[in-house]
């Protein structure tokens, strides 16, 4: 018996042990799809009643028995995740938020809404798919990436801000721009924002989206939310990112100096060539472009905190970007600081302050862009010991017409200017009833600039004056409040949601200006220079109150409606006109929730349709009164001199817009968003002119109405979607044709010499000769004359007997982009295009560079592809025959110099690795990604400048869309990144 007992006690601490060594202990790390750990996360064995919860770190620890296969991992508002153990010990997981496509919720004018109880014109682009482009500013990563809407880089000099069209142009004189609002705060023009501090930017583009800003809407919205705290979660994020930057002449070339030689020896007024043009000339052949550009360089980088808790949630970000240019000696930079955080002080009452500042700097000493190319390779800077040369004080030969050396002043001059941006929140919100709340918004910013610019006594430039300084100092405050009663509420099938408002912004510039002349060298006091020169400086300032309502209604998930009423006072109005009222209602069908909708395939199936009037008021903050200039000093007192006629009767402009859209998802993988749209607008603003006998310079007048007609279709596809590869794809399109309706007394404008507005006809007409060609048997220009009487149509080599008349428009056939992205395990891969098919550039800069001999000391352009020069009778060439001095005007303003604007550009390609996590976790970093990152770096066009993209001029924001001259290029660039989370 005994031996019994010791046989059964030894099984049975031999089956403990077995038991033991069956038991597994996992430990691993749940974190969201950001690589943020999640606290209270839920991981359970399958099959079993063995569980654990994760701690704050998103830490867990538990103990398998050996029946465990599988673990089970789950959190509210995420996808359940079940893992096969496999004998692993280390099991990390990333958890994706469980949003179906329909309960995504987007930012709208004044608030948030699930998308599938949008009525409304709204496109959301998230911080993920902003962020891929390197660029100080958030406009110029939307590009591409919104149906409808145009993002044109004027420029690729660092710092430098895009324009941005929403749904064409809907004035002629007056703001094109749409309103910008950063956190439910209207802020003044563009905003100096970094990039990473943003959630997300919704564009907001037909009536019922923007009618609730009223007279700042007509143009489209564009609303920015920055990033929060969130609750339960704690991390640190360090994004940083380094990058070299290409000098991108697109197909624009200049000759060396054999080219030039052979241009010269084919004129064929050979006798009217100077003297000194002989084989000379061929010692030298600099190449001025290459002494002038580099590989610029770029560093980014944000270093972000947030923490959280049911109480309290901060997000705190400190940023640096650092640009230099692919032009020598231009350095863009940016410090960047943010905090936003909520406290709930109980259970009704939350404050939510927010403060951020960004200082930037910018140091200029530019080469200059303009002489870089026309300068001749036969010329070279620098003397045989290596100094600089001022041609103007050179013994030797310098051919160039304008005798100038760009870089003998450059050694001294300069020009550089910071600017210091604050955004100052201090928001409340407050629950009134359980279904009623009152949210007090209000804003303070300030913008400060200072600029500088020093003209050494040794420049040739500073000689005359033995030296000059100039100072331009300006500041700018805006004030913003809106107090908001929001109420709601769902009882059965029915919910509503409504909001009525006061709101009121106020703006206030002032700016100053001097010039001392006579300084030492290298003194940047204003106050040490001997003689004042210039002195200058303004004054002005805006207001604006409204009252708004909106309501939402939605019944059963199927019938949407929404009404909004806004009431504007201006005081860029007179007293007759200073108030206008702006509305708007829509409708939307969620035909998918009809009992007798039963289509398998169809997941979504949504009509909507909306109908609003907005207002666009005009830039000029004083159009209403009569105004004096008063900066003509007379006998040593100031005299008043006519200046702007007064209207009383200035009116808004209105714009009425209808939009009809249909909104779709198949077999849960495919959306597609088809919209029609019509903008009309009416009482267009503009500044007549009137002649110089009415001892004015003109007025402002309501004076006719522009139309905008399009489509927009964008689409998504998420093609493979498995725990280790998904891959998706997206498209958009947009189409816009504009038409002039009316015009004061139907009167033709002719504006730059360039550009007609006639009733009928694209606010973007080019009007100019008509270019025919090369007469084949004498290689003089030809260009059209039509009989005004008979409208028969001849040719003729006189310039100034040609005919100005309509040759095309500005504006293109349609735009928009697509993009395709993969991830497979922790490897990502994603690829944006863009691209635009038609309208016509006016390439200016053909003027001097591919002038006919017009500019014989000016370097010119290589014939492009497909281009071909007259030599002999009988050839049927595209270019005049060359004669010293010019031909025939050939090179003036003509549809010789209109070319096909359409491109296609891959706008960023990006590779990165997602370190496992189980590499990290020893070193207490939770997600680790690198990744390389490609901009501009193909561009496919016909276009024979350097880039086709040349946007608006910023000079005319208007009249000059398509005007491109030598502009500064967009570079190419590669940056190699990493982000990690700890």
């Amino acid at each position: 018996m005994k031996n019994v007992w010791i046989f059964l006690v030894f099984s049975f601490f031999g089956f403990l042990c077995v038991r033991a060594q069956s038991n597994l202990t996992v430990k691993g790390v749940v974190t969201d799809d950001t690589g943020v750990p999640i606290m209270g996360a839920s991981v359970v064995v399958k099959g079993t009643s063995v569980g654990a919860s994760t701690g704050m770190d998103g830490e867990y620890s538990i103990t398998v028995p050996a029946e465990g296969k599988a673990l089970e991992i789950s959190y509210i508002g995420m996808i359940t995740q079940v893992i096969t153990i496999n004998g692993q010990t280390t099991i990390d997981v990333q958890l994706k938020e469980d949003v179906s496509e329909l309960d995504e919720v987007v930012v709208v004018a004044y608030g948030t809404q699930k998308k599938s109880d949008v009525t409304a014109s709204v496109q959301s682009v998230s911080s993920k798919e902003l962020t891929d482009i390197t660029s100080p500013d958030v406009s110029t990563m939307l590009q591409g990436k919104a149906s409808g809407v145009q993002v044109m880089q004027g420029s690729g000099q660092p710092g430098s801000l895009p324009s941005i069209r929403i749904r064409g142009l809907a004035a002629i004189n007056g703001n094109v721009s749409p309103l910008w609002v950063v956190d439910g705060v209207i802020v003044h023009g563009t905003p100096n924002l970094n990039p990473n501090e943003i959630e997300s930017v919704s564009v907001l583009k037909d009536a019922s989206a923007t009618s609730l800003y009223g007279s700042r809407g007509a143009n489209g919205v564009v609303v920015v939310t920055t990033k929060q705290g969130k609750t339960g979660k704690s991390q640190l994020t360090l994004s940083s990112k380094t990058g070299f930057s290409f000098f991108n002449q697109g197909n624009f070339e200049v000759m060396n100096g054999n080219q030039l030689y052979d241009y010269f020896g084919k004129f064929t007024n050979p006798g009217n060539i100077p003297d000194w043009f002989s084989e000379e000339v061929l010692q030298n052949n600099y190449n001025w472009i290459d002494n002038s550009t580099k590989t610029g360089t770029v560093q980014d980088h944000t270093l972000t905190f947030t923490a959280g808790t049911e109480k309290s949630k901060t997000f705190i970000s400190l940023g640096y970007y650092d640009e230099t240019g692919t032009v020598k000696d231009y350095e863009f930079d940016r410090l960047s600081f943010r905090l936003n955080h909520d406290y709930k002080v109980n259970d009704r009452l939350t404050l939510k302050p927010k403060f951020a500042v960004n200082y930037n700097t910018r140091e200029n000493r530019q080469h200059s862009l303009y002489q870089m190319y026309l300068n001749l390779p036969w010329d070279a800077p620098y003397d045989g010991e290596g100094n600089l040369i001022n041609p103007r004080d050179f013994s030797g030969s310098w051919y160039g017409r304008d005798q100038s050396n760009y870089l003998y002043d450059l050694q001294w001059n300069y020009t550089k200017g910071t600017e210091f941006n604050l955004y100052s929140n201090f928001d409340v919100e407050f629950e009134i009833l359980p279904n009623l709340k009152f949210i007090s918004t209000n804003s303070y910013t300030l913008f400060r600039s200072d600029n500088k610019s020093y003209t050494d006594p040794q420049s040739t430039s500073g000689q005359a004056v033995n030296g000059e300084l100039y100072q331009f100092d300006s500041k700018r405050i805006t004030r913003f409040t809106n107090q908001m009663l929001r109420y709601s509420n769902t009882f059965g099938d029915h919910s509503i949601n409504a909001l009525v408002a006061y709101e009121y912004n106020d703006y206030v510039y002032e700016s100053m200006s001097a010039t001392g002349r006579g300084l030492i060298s290298g003194d940047e006091v204003l106050g040490n220079t001997v003689t004042p020169g210039a002195v200058g400086g303004t004054k002005n300032e805006y207001a604006l109150q409204s009252v708004l309502v909106n309501a939402n209604y939605g019944y059963a998930d199927r019938y949407l409606a929404q009404v909004s009423l806004r009431r504007d006072g201006a005081s860029n109005f007179g007293l007759d006109n200073q108030y206008g009222t702006f509305y708007s209602f829509s409708g939307g069908w969620n035909m998918h929730n009809e009992d007798f909708f039963n289509v398998e395939a169809v997941d979504q199936l949504k009509l909507r349709a909306s109908y609003g009037a907005l207002g666009n008021r005009p830039d000029n903050l004083y159009p209403q009164f009569e105004l004096y200039s008063v900066d003509n000093p007379y006998d040593g007192r100031p005299a008043a001199a006519l200046k702007q006629l007064r209207n009383d009767d200035l009116a808004w402009e209105k714009s009425y817009q209808t939009n009809i859209g249909l909104d779709t998802r198949f077999f849960n993988k495919l959306n597609l968003s088809l919209e029609y749209y019509n903008k009309n607008t009416s009482d267009l603003l503009y500044f007549v002119k009137l002649p110089a006998s009415s001892g004015y310079d003109g007025y402002w007048e309501n004076i006719g109405g522009v139309k905008n007609i399009g489509y927009e279709a964008s689409a998504s596809f998420d093609a493979f979607a498995t725990d280790t590869f998904s891959w998706s794809v997206g498209f958009n399109i947009g189409t816009n044709k504009n038409e002039i309706t009316e015009l004061f007394e139907n009167q033709d404008i002719i504006n730059n010499d360039t550009k007609i507005f006639r009733k009928g006809e694209d606010v973007n007409t080019w009007y100019m000769r008509k270019w025919l060609g090369v007469d084949t048997q004498t290689g003089d220009p030809l260009w059209e004359v039509v009989d005004p009487q008979t409208g028969e149509k001849s040719q003729t080599s006189d310039y100034n007997s040609a005919t100005r008349q309509k040759v095309g428009t500005a504006s293109p056939d349609f735009y928009g982009g697509f993009n395709t992205r993969l991830a497979y395990k922790g490897i990502t891969f994603s690829a944006n295009f863009v691209f635009s098919k038609g309208g016509k550039i006016y390439n200016s800069s053909r003027e001097l560079y591919d002038a006919d001999g017009a500019y014989p000391t000016y370097n010119q352009q290589v014939l492009a592809d497909g281009w071909s020069r007259w030599e002999q009778p009988g050839d049927e060439a595209t270019h005049p025959r060359l004669v010293y001095g010019g031909n025939s005007l050939s090179n003036k303003i003509s549809s010789r110099y209109l070319e096909d604007g359409s491109y296609l550009r891959l706008r960023n390609i990006r590779v990165g690795y997602t370190i496992p996590q189980t590499w990290l976790s020893s070193v207490g970093i939770t997600n680790a990604e690198l990744y390389l990152s490609g901009d501009n770096l193909l561009t496919f066009t016909d276009f024979s400048g350097m880039d086709p993209e040349v946007g608006v001029d910023p000079n005319n924001p208007i009249q000059g869309v398509g005007y491109y001259s030598m502009l500064y290029p967009v570079s190419q660039r590669l940056t190699l990144g990493i982000n990690l989370s700890f």
